[in-house]
Formats: C-alpha cells, sequence, structure tokens
C-alpha cells in the first residue's frame, strides 16, 4: 500500500477507533459500574491515576522518534537511524529504572498516604495493584519505540488495527471476568496483558517485517540537547494533563476515600468526551488558521477564520452543554446508577469553564506559529500547580465539592482571564468581537433551552419515551432559534450544503 493510501486509511482508521472507543466506553462502563461496585471502581480509579504520574518520565519523546526516524528515512541515513533507535532505547531502559525506583516508593508509601481514608483490605488490594501496574510501566517505557518507528515508516494501517483490536478486546473479555468475580485487580491484569502484548506485537513488526536494527554508539550530544528542546512543551503539556486530570483523584483518595474517586472519576470520563467534540472540530480547520499565519496574514483576517472557527465550535458546544444541564441528570441515573448522583452537578460546574478554550483551541496554532507556544505552557503549568494546592485545601473543608471547585476556578482562571489577555494584548486577536459573537449565539440557545425546560416541568422525564421526544424538541427549538436569531450566511450554508447535495441524488 502507498505512503498516501496509507495516511488516508490511517485517518479513517483514526476516526473509526476514537469513535468505536467512545461508543464502547460509554456501553461498556455501565456494567464496569454495576459489577465492580462503586468502591472497588473508586480503588481502581484512584491506583490508575497515582500511578499514571510515572508516564510523565517519557518525557515527550515519542514525537520526537517519530520526527527524527522520518528525517532519517527522507535522508538514506540508515545508520544515523540505528544509532538513534540505539540511544531512544538506552533512555528509555534508564526511564524505566527510575519509575522502577519511584514505583517501589510509591508501594512502600502506600499506607502512609491513604490510610486515613481506605481500609485494611483496600490499602492490601491498592499495594497489589501498584506493583502491577508499576511492572506494566517499566515494561512500556523500552517498548514504546516501537509504536514510534511504526507511525514513523508511516505503516498507518497495522499501527491502527492492533490499536483497533485492543479497544475490542478488553470489553470482551473484562465483562466475563466481572461476572465471575474477579473486580479490580482483574482488571489491571487484563490492562497489563493486553498493554504488553500490543507493544510485543508492535515490536515483532518492527523486526520481522520493517527489519530495523538497533545498534548504540554512545549519546549524540548535539541531538540529544536538540531532542530535548523539542520534547520540552509535549512535557509541559503532559504534566499539565495530569495536574488537572488525574490530581483530583489523588487528593480524594487521600481526604474522602474511594466512593468519591469514583465519582470524580467518571466526572473527568465526562469531560474528556466534551472535549473530544471540540477538538474533532477544529482538527479539520488546523492547516488553514496555520497556513494564514505562516503566510503572514494580516491580524484581521487571521482573527476573522478565530471568530469563524469560534462561532460554529460553540454552537456544537453550547448545544451539547445546554444538553446536558436539561438531560445530564436522567442521562447518568439510567447510565452510571444508583450512588453517583453527584456526578451531575459536578460535570456541569466543569464543564462550563471548560467550554471557554473549547471554542478557542485554533488561538495555539496562533501561538505556535509566532512562537510564542512558552506563555501558554508555562500559564498551564503555573495554574494546574495553583489548582493542585487550592485543591488539597478546598477538598479538606467541602469533599468533592471543594476538588471540582479548584479544577473549575484554574479553567477560569488560565483560559478565561489570562489567555484571553494575552490573546488579546500581545497577540493581537480581536478577542471583543469573539465574545460579542459568543454572546449573539448564547442568547437564542437559552430561549431554546428555556422552553425546553418549560416542557419538562409539565412533562416530567419518567419514561425514555418522553425523554426522546423532550431531546428532539430541544433539539428543534434550537436549530430554528438559531437558524432565525444567530446563524449567518456561511454557517446556514454549511447545512445547506449536505441537504442539497442529498436532494440532488435520486433515490429512483
Amino acid at each position: 500500500m502507498s505512503n498516501t493510501k496509507q495516511l488516508k486509511a490511517g485517518v479513517l482508521l483514526s476516526y473509526l477507533t476514537l469513535a468505536l472507543s467512545n461508543i464502547i466506553a460509554l456501553v461498556y462502563t455501565p456494567f464496569m459500574l454495576r459489577l465492580m461496585g462503586q468502591s472497588e471502581y473508586g480503588l481502581y480509579s484512584l491506583v490508575a491515576s497515582v500511578v499514571a504520574y510515572l508516564t510523565i518520565l517519557d518525557f515527550g519523546f515519542g514525537n520526537a522518534i517519530v520526527r527524527y526516524t522520518a528525517k532519517y528515512r527522507a535522508e538514506s541515513r540508515e545508520e544515523e537511524q540505528s544509532s538513534l533507535f540505539g540511544m531512544f532505547l538506552a533512555m528509555y531502559i534508564g526511564i524505566g529504572i527510575i519509575a522502577l525506583i519511584a514505583g517501589i516508593c510509591l508501594y512502600l508509601n502506600v499506607d502512609l498516604l491513604f490510610q486515613q481514608s481506605m481500609t485494611l483490605e483496600e490499602l492490601s488490594k491498592s499495594k497489589v495493584m501498584v506493583l502491577l501496574m508499576v511492572f506494566n510501566v517499566v515494561l512500556t517505557f523500552p517498548l514504546s519505540i516501537f509504536p514510534s518507528i511504526i507511525v514513523a515508516y508511516e505503516k498507518f494501517v497495522f499501527h491502527k488495527l492492533v490499536n483497533l483490536a485492543r479497544i475490542l478486546i478488553q470489553p470482551c473479555i473484562m465483562i466475563p471476568l466481572l461476572l465471575m468475580g474477579y473486580k479490580a485487580i482483574g482488571m489491571v491484569v487484563l490492562t497489563t496483558v493486553l498493554n504488553l502484548g500490543t507493544l510485543l506485537v508492535y515490536c515483532w513488526y518492527c523486526f520481522g517485517r520493517l527489519h530495523i536494527q538497533i545498534t548504540f554508539k554512545g549519546f549524540d550530544r548535539p541531538l540529544l540537547k536538540e531532542v530535548t528542546i523539542y520534547s520540552f512543551y509535549v512535557f509541559l503539556t503532559i504534566i499539565v494533563d495530569r495536574a488537572f486530570w488525574s490530581t483530583g483523584q489523588f487528593i480524594l483518595g487521600m481526604l474522602s476515600g474511594t466512593k468519591d474517586v469514583a465519582i470524580y472519576s467518571l466526572v473527568v470520563q465526562l469531560c474528556n468526551y466534551y472535549m473530544a467534540f471540540s477538538l474533532a472540530i477544529s482538527g479539520v480547520f488546523l492547516p488553514k488558521m496555520t497556513q494564514l499565519v505562516t503566510e503572514g496574514r494580516s491580524m484581521t483576517e487571521i482573527s476573522d477564520l478565530f471568530i469563524k472557527i469560534g462561532r460554529i465550535q460553540y454552537i456544537v458546544m453550547a448545544y451539547i452543554l445546554l444538553g446536558f444541564i436539561l438531560f445530564g441528570k436522567v442521562f447518568i441515573s439510567y447510565w452510571a446508577g444508583d450512588g453517583y448522583e453527584m456526578v451531575y452537578p459536578l460535570t456541569v460546574l466543569i464543564m462550563i469553564p471548560q467550554t471557554i478554550p473549547l471554542i478557542q483551541n485554533l488561538g495555539i496554532s496562533v501561538l505556535q506559529a509566532q512562537n510564542r507556544q512558552s506563555f501558554r505552557s508555562f500559564l498551564n503549568v503555573t495554574v494546574a500547580l495553583i489548582s493542585v494546592f487550592v485543591g488539597y485545601e478546598l477538598t479538606k473543608y467541602w469533599g468533592i465539592i471543594g476538588c471540582a471547585i479548584s479544577t473549575a476556578g484554574a479553567l477560569l482562571l488560565g483560559h478565561g482571564v489570562i489567555l484571553n489577555w494575552y490573546y488579546m494584548k500581545k497577540i493581537r486577536l480581536d478577542i471583543m468581537k469573539f465574545w460579542k459573537q459568543v454572546f449573539q449565539i448564547t442568547v437564542p440557545m437559552l430561549l431554546a433551552g428555556g422552553v425546553t425546560a418549560i416542557s419538562i416541568y409539565y412533562h416530567p422525564m419518567d419514561s425514555v419515551l418522553i425523554i426522546i421526544l423532550n431531546i428532539l424538541l430541544y433539539s428543534f427549538f434550537c436549530g430554528c432559534f438559531l437558524w432565525l436569531l444567530a446563524c449567518n450566511d456561511y454557517e446556514k450554508s454549511l447545512l445547506r450544503s449536505p441537504i442539497q447535495r442529498f436532494s440532488h441524488h435520486k433515490i429512483f
């Protein structure tokens, strides 16, 4: 298969993998929650979030392997390529040893960290899971060069198919194991086996089909310096992600217990689904924004595109957010079951400020093209660290609500206030016009939500049929009010185009 066909098929498989992983998670999660129980699921989520901190030791080298392997292949520098693989393998073995030491320290301090909130049985299970997960992480580091090599060789189809197979296999094996009584520990064992099995398949493919060679000739210091600089901002992004979306479970595990961890894990999961919708939209328009900035177009033109795409993103995100506010409570009661009632208000609390960076994520490409991404990176790290310390204090007094408030407050401060100021004052994006446009869309959305809320008041959602009818009513009013009061010609054309194309195809 040619590289072009590999790329097209890879993109298609990427979207398929994303769709299937989200669908499977949505369907699989209710079974898992009910079969594991709240405490057991919370225990699993806690240990997973804690051990996940060891993965930051990757330092973003995976992206560097892809970049430099592709570069050496294009230049037919096979010897340098083999040395590159050897250097990264040696580095990853060293990182694996550091991870092992850190993991052992974590294992030895499980009692100290969680004795305040866990029973003796939970502490015992935690230790077993920590050992298994640390073992997984330690072996993952040296083996992780192989999927990066496969991507660099543009063998996207094989890479995505293996990943897709893993996504499909896990629930098919895990559900029977849960039915047989294997809970959190069984889940960790299966995850470890599947992860290492996947990486070994990648390893076989690299040696058996790509015929790569690995030689270690020492560390190339100039190259290592270049790689470190390249990977630094990726590393910062990883830290921020961990601080925002994993630290909450860790703090709750220390102060509140496994049940609160289970609740907060579902909040994070739903927020990640929400994020995926925005990234799917921005990914389509990202090349265009990068092109404009690279060509040195005026900031007026760049601002116009920023606002144009931001409006489309906001229409989609506002529809989802308001829909979740209206129907999220009943959805969670069906999806998660009893004991997860707090998931609804906490998710809404975080989703609202989370919307700001999700409708402005094209601004990242502007910062990158102007070589100003360092400000955003350091801002995110600073705000994330503040969130951790504030979150710990708030959780001591207000429990899980305080934990969510710290995350929501960090998002609002970092992205809603400081980054918007930077966009406006330093980048010269027309932020005031952006928010005026957002307000124009907000009004009809609130009208649609208000009308739907009245309908829900007079027709309580006590059956699946009424829920579906209310969702359809909400969608209808959103469409009508947006079309009449907010949508511009370009947005209307996006809706007309597929309808017109469909109408031109004759059925008979």
